[in-house]
């Protein structure tokens, strides 16, 4: 049976890999090819960023007035509401996430555009009161030019349009690379530019694998800024490449958040919390509260109630309404988690629950890991310190609130973080403390269209949503006119 076949989008038109290689992608349920994808080189690389950089400098776009980019964003979000269902069903194929998880992600993207499109003709400049007798001076906020935006492969579409939304707005053009392994919805979506009215060449895609397309990208001198969503040590390197060509970034990379839970929580809640925080996306979220930090009073207590939780999550087909847990997206992924599971016991973790392939048969061709806890486990352990990025929880005792802040500050990660408490005075010290760029008080795993998102440390640079996200992709100009007749002293600094 043949697999079927998604194309790229450059200058508006669907190509092929110019050397007209492909590469498939699998569904992580059953692990079977399904479709497969253009595998490009650097000159499919270097045809995506010219026909970005050509439609940034000339043509339609840049005569558009900001109200009508705006009316473009919009109408994007309309197309999007209206298949949200196929994208949803082509996410699932490719990443294995639940389908209601996945279905709620496409059907909130559309806000993101809205909200956006809102602001497009809302970026404004200044007129500057100068200290030079008749001069003019003002400010103009201007796009930068070429962003690329390089996705992963957890949550493809939502994370790419927490980019796409805010860079277009500001009339910034894009080349998508996204993760090879799940590549087919986001060339789907990518149809549906051209048919909101988008003028070619304002989003062009790139699939293959980043070693082959990702140095030209980054590099090429009409590249004016990397969006960057994945691991640190993948962040590093794009930060160091695109640091050489003097470009700008946004980075949002790895977390080893504490979800912390103090004696006087609500604990039933807190529990559930938990659970959400790690075992909801099967702990394949940059977000993953995959620290949970216990009061000593109620240690006992708390881990006996996650794990009677967890012992009741239901794996299978992600498309099952039913699912609670489904695969994980990539075998490599998969097998780094069973060997993090190795390590945890190597040194001394407790697992209380999980730790190994599920044995029912029916999940046997797929890429599943039990939902797996670790007790006792002590904060200098790996498997409190590195990023797993599966169902594996560590669960670790604290004493007070100054022993939560040291364990939960002690990270090289910043990204999230949550307090469970009675205390509204716990509830603001301890979000002033903790060094993550997200505090969730009595919930988990949040986000909107209106709230900044990004991380602290080792978690990243710059913010995703939130007016101030579109900040991100434009950059100030300054205009001086002179009123005055005659120039003065030439050799002078006026």
């Amino acid at each position: 049976m043949a697999l079927e076949q998604f194309r790229n989008i450059v200058a508006g038109r669907k190509v092929e890999a110019k050397d007209g290689g492909w590469f498939p992608t699998a569904n992580p349920f059953d692990g079977k090819d399904w479709a497969e994808l253009p595998r490009c080189g650097p000159a499919d690389a270097e045809a995506a960023v010219e026909a970005a950089h050509a439609a940034f400098i000339a043509g339609d776009w840049p005569a558009l007035t900001a109200t009508k980019r705006g009316k473009l964003l919009r109408k994007l979000a309309e197309l999007i509401e209206r298949d949200a269902e196929k994208l949803a069903a082509l996410e699932v194929r490719d990443n294995g996430k639940l389908y209601a998880e996945m279905l709620g992600q496409v059907r909130y993207i559309p806000e993101w555009f809205h909200y956006f499109g809102g602001l497009a003709d809302k970026i404004e400049g200044g007129v500057l009161p100068t200290d030079k007798p008749q001069m003019f001076s003002y400010t103009k906020r201007e796009p930068l030019g070429v962003v690329v935006a390089i996705t992963p492969w957890n949550s493809p579409l939502m994370l790419l349009c927490w980019k796409l939304a805010p860079a277009l707005a500001a009339g910034c053009t894009i080349v998508i690379k996204p993760s090879e392994f799940t590549s087919a919805s986001t060339l789907a979506f990518a149809e549906l530019f051209a048919e909101a009215g988008f003028p070619a060449g304002v989003v062009n895609t790139i699939t293959g694998f980043g070693g082959e397309v990702g140095p030209t990208l980054v590099e090429h001198p009409k590249v004016a800024k990397i969006a960057f969503t994945g691991g640190d040590a993948t962040g590093a390197h794009i930060y160091q490449q695109a640091a050489r060509h003097i470009k700008h970034v946004t980075l949002e990379l790895g977390g080893k958040s504490p979800n912390i839970i103090f004696e006087d929580a609500n604990l039933e809640d807190a529990a559930r919390g938990a659970i959400s925080g790690i075992f909801a996306a099967s702990g394949q979220t940059c977000i993953a509260g995959s620290r949970v930090l216990v009061q000593r009073s109620v240690y006992d207590e708390v881990v006996e109630k996650i794990v009677a939780i967890a012992r009741t999550a239901k794996l299978g087909d992600p498309m099952d309404e039913a699912t609670q847990v489904g695969p994980i997206t990539t075998t490599q992924q998969r097998d780094k988690v069973l060997s993090y599971i190795d390590v945890a016991n190597a040194d001394g973790a407790r697992c209380v629950l999980g730790g190994k392939r599920p044995d029912d048969a029916s999940l046997a061709d797929g890429w599943f890991v039990e939902p797996t806890i670790f007790a006792d486990v002590s904060n200098d352990m790996r498997i409190a310190q590195e990023e797993v990025f599966g169902p594996v929880l560590s669960i670790i005792p604290f004493e007070s609130d100054e022993d939560a802040i040291r364990i939960a500050n002690d990270t090289i990660y910043g990204l999230a973080a949550g307090v469970w408490t009675s205390s509204i005075a716990r509830a603001i010290t301890m979000s002033d403390r903790l060094r993550a760029g997200t505090v969730w008080v009595n919930t988990y795993r949040a986000v909107s269209f209106m709230a900044p998102f990004g991380g602290y440390k080792k978690s990243g640079i710059g913010r995703e949503s939130g007016q101030h996200a579109i900040d991100e992709y434009l950059q100030t100009k300054c205009v001086w006119i002179n009123l005055a007749d005659g120039v003065p002293n030439p050799f002078v600094l006026r």
